[in-house]
């Protein structure tokens, strides 16, 4: 099981468990993601906490490069992890990332998907496609514009480097910055707290705020357009070279085409 679920007083917890991976969002791992939430759902869990095992110095590594396709959309909207983030986002409560250990990739988005973030001074948020020649989508990029400021998401795109702790907490991604010896109680008592109050206004103003912080569309032309630039990136010969050079444990050599 790359997912482990439990739930009590209708918090659940949802464990990445997939240390030989540093919990990387495999399409299995992900699959069992979605259904676990599935079940909760079903279950009437009032709150979700997303988090990785105790101790792990990694909550997530990101997308399993392994399984990234060449010569085609990396990211589409059919994607296993795409359809997670839309599972976390609907989910009719509210979701909550734990995080003790290093994100990375499309994990970021993930943490930034949940509706609370809280992390502790071991966390870092790093997002990395530079890194390999992945072409992000437009959606996953809106995620990052609407959560944070647009020079800090160049900059973290330009250069992959982690944002650490105090300046997530400084930035947004975090809501709460708490030490490692009480990021667990701190975090089960704000579920805790959550869940005792009205389900039904959780669950309408979820919604009402994901309805609202989406609608802001792009015309079609532009949408056009934006995936004109992303082919020209998954189809290029550095994309190749990218995942080449992970698989290889190499310092990539981006020729720019």
């Amino acid at each position: 099981m790359f997912i482990l679920s439990e739930h009590s007083d209708s918090i659940g917890t949802l464990t990445l468990n997939q240390p030989a991976k540093r919990n990387a969002l495999s399409e299995a791992l992900v699959e069992e993601l979605i259904a676990a939430l599935a079940d909760f759902q079903q279950g009437g869990i009032r709150v979700v906490i997303i988090r990785a095992a105790p101790g792990a110095s990694v909550w997530s590594s990101g997308h399993d490069i392994s399984e990234l396709p060449q010569g085609q959309d990396p990211l589409p909207y059919s994607d296993p992890f795409e359809r997670a983030l839309r599972a976390v986002k609907s989910y009719p409560a509210p979701v909550i990332a734990m995080v003790h250990g290093s994100v990375w990739g499309v994990a970021t988005d993930l943490v930034l998907s949940c509706d609370l973030a809280i992390g502790d001074e071991t966390s870092s948020f790093a997002v990395t496609p530079a890194n390999i020649g992945l072409a992000y989508n437009t959606s996953g990029l809106l995620r990052f514009m609407r959560r944070l400021p647009l020079n800090l998401v160049k900059e973290m795109f330009f250069t992959g480097v982690p944002l650490q702790a105090a300046d997530a907490a400084k930035w947004g991604i975090l809501n709460h910055l708490v030490s490692a010896a009480e990021l667990e109680s701190f975090t089960y008592d704000l579920a805790r707290l959550i869940a005792a109050k009205a389900p039904l206004v959780l669950t309408v103003v979820k919604e009402q705020l994901r309805i609202l912080a989406d609608a802001s569309p792009i015309t079609s032309d532009v949408f056009e357009r934006i995936e004109a630039l992303r082919v020209a990136v998954y189809q290029s010969a550095d994309y190749q070279e990218g995942i080449d050079a992970f698989r290889e444990k190499r310092t990539p050599a981006f020729a720019g085409r």
